[in-house]
């Protein structure tokens, strides 16, 4: 399979203190089983369980990247209406 036909996607998840999470990933059900078991990005080890709150998916990793650096800069309040309301 060539990586042109993979999927890429940026998602947000919310951690069990309530914080948001923003990441990277060709598949967001593994990415969030892999946060779930402490095998995600450091800044969830701890802060399980964690539940899929918004994913959004592009054609190529560059897109998804930029994206995903988009939605980190957000204030807080502005994440919660992006996840929340969509």
């Amino acid at each position: 399979m060539s990586s042109d036909s993979v999927d890429h996607y940026v998602y947000v998840i919310e951690c069990v203190d309530g914080s948001l999470y923003t990441g990277y990933t060709t598949d967001v059900q593994r990415r969030v089983r892999e946060h779930d078991a402490g095998e995600g990005a450091k800044y969830t080890r701890g802060r399980t369980p964690v539940e899929l709150v918004y994913s959004e998916s592009f054609d190529s990793k560059s897109a998804a990247m930029s994206r995903e650096y988009e939605i980190k800069q957000l204030s807080r309040a502005e994440k919660e209406r992006l996840v929340f309301e969509a």
